[in-house]
């Protein structure tokens, strides 16, 4: 059996290798390493991609977020309403910009942020909503989108992990991750279902004139050279990154489906445990999805263990081999950073629970039966003991 990984990078680089390395061969001879020939084609087929207008690559996903904060002229005091269940990128941008976080709890099922908790906790001061597209799969987006409505909200979509992943609303129509909100995030860090060698980033939106200013925000807020017309920042994909990634887009369908059956058998080895709580595809989709799903791309495959020491599990995987994960061991309102007296803790009963019972197994493009059926058996006689 091969050695099992958290995410096979290798195995997936040595399927393309030949396509992978011409690009970057073509990059490092033409030396336009910054905003090269390579950068606008990739941002060209991403926007095909995805179906939205504008695509703005950035140097990670991190400055996505933030740069699309700034480009929606959001001012210090503003509140902005995000997952309390999610990596601390999406509240530290916010932060950074001296906006005010408001974490809420998340959905038990889903791990994506609740519908009634972000109506709670808005305010007259409330500007934004950002939810997180947790693990793979889409937050309730039409919902979202009719709460924003209803109160002159912006919504920022953070899809740092559901890039290929499509969501489908009540009447069947589905819209890929990061084209329904005014403007979206992602991260093409190389662990990401569509990952670079390096760091990289983009920032999504179907605007126009807020495409423009974000244009201006990545380059130091300059449209014409040594002409700052905004407050920018320095943030470019690099070309060689972007070959890359331009490489990969096209397998990246492919990609998914390799994480989605691998998901299938990992919850099907699962079934008849009730100790063993496996992802929910949310929304029913199964109803109104046909054969070719892709609600779920399953950045992360993460089960729930109930009335089981997870951190034993975890303990006792490390000694067989097995890699694996606890997306996220703290909330982000215990986080030292960004604690604050305004939470309650009756308020996040969701996630106080889910940091002690998720555990991430290995999902990668790569994993085979062999691997999957000794993961599986592994955590099977763990749980019986």
């Amino acid at each position: 059996m091969k050695k099992i990984q958290m995410v096979d990078l290798k195995g997936q680089y040595n399927g393309i290798k030949d396509v992978v390395n011409h690009s970057i061969q073509e990059v490092i001879e033409n030396t336009s390493f910054i905003n090269g020939p390579k950068v606008h084609e990739f941002q060209k087929n991403l926007e095909q991609y995805l179906g939205v207008k504008h695509a703005i690559p950035c140097a990670n996903g991190t400055d996505a977020l933030q740069i699309a904060m700034m480009g929606l002229g959001l001012k210090p005091g503003d509140e902005v309403i995000t997952a309390d269940f999610t990596f601390a990128a999406t509240v530290e941008v916010i932060a950074l910009l001296q906006l005010t976080p408001v974490l809420v709890d998340v959905n038990e099922d889903d791990f994506n942020i609740n519908i009634e908790a972000v109506k709670k906790a808005i305010t007259p001061r409330t500007k934004a909503i950002v939810p997180v597209h947790l693990f793979g799969q889409c937050a309730n987006m039409e919902a979202i989108m009719q709460i924003a409505k209803a109160h002159n909200l912006f919504v920022i979509e953070d899809n740092a992990q559901a890039i290929g992943a499509s969501y489908t609303y009540k009447n069947g129509n589905k819209i890929k991750a990061g084209a329904i909100g005014h403007v979206a995030s992602t991260s093409f860090f190389p662990s990401k279902n569509l990952g670079c060698y390096g760091d990289g980033g983009a920032i999504f939106t179907n605007d126009d004139n807020l495409a423009h200013t974000i244009r201006g925000i990545v380059n130091h807020g300059m449209y014409e050279r040594y002409h700052h017309d905004v407050v920018g920042v320095n943030s470019r994909l690099d070309s060689i990154q972007a070959a890359v990634l331009d490489a990969k887009l096209p397998h990246l369908d492919n990609y998914n489906k390799a994480r989605q059956n691998a998901a299938k058998k990992y919850s099907k080895a699962f079934e008849d445990y009730e100790n063993i709580i496996v992802p929910k595809i949310s929304n029913d989709c199964s109803e109104i999805c046909d054969t070719s799903c892709d609600c779920h791309v399953f950045h992360q495959y993460t089960l729930k263990i109930k009335d089981i020491d997870r951190d034993a599990l975890v303990k006792y995987l490390n000694e067989h081999n097995i890699p694996c994960g606890v997306y996220y061991p703290i909330p982000l309102h215990n986080q030292k950073a960004y604690r604050d007296e305004r939470y309650n803790e009756d308020d996040f009963k969701v996630t106080n629970q889910l940091v002690k019972e998720v555990i991430s197994l290995p999902m990668h493009t790569e994993l085979d039966d062999e691997q999957i059926a000794y993961i599986t058996s592994t955590i099977i006689k763990f749980i019986n003991g």
